[in-house]
């Protein structure tokens, strides 16, 4: 890790302990929000909307699949030579 000079400001997210603070906030809230969607009624419009965290699984595979898409897809299209400003 680089050493702070004289002078150098420091940041908040400098510090390892406060990542970890805000990673355990974040953590904890996302342990809350999925435990609170066993107790909230939904109007779902279709089945599937019933199943237990729907919303967090379709979420992550949507966000897989853009990765995956923008990787293996949209890289190969818009990709230039390595001597393209040559």
């Amino acid at each position: 890790m680089k050493e702070k000079t004289r002078g150098e400001k420091e940041y908040l997210f400098d510090k390892p302990k406060n990542v970890n603070i805000l990673l355990g906030c974040f953590f904890s809230s996302l342990v809350v929000l999925l435990i609170f969607e066993l107790f909230v009624h939904k109007h779902p419009h279709f089945p599937w909307e019933e199943w237990l965290e729907f919303y967090a699984v379709y979420g992550f595979v949507a966000c897989v699949a853009l990765v995956v898409a923008a990787k293996y897809i949209l890289r190969p299209l818009v990709k230039r030579r390595e001597d393209y400003y040559d």
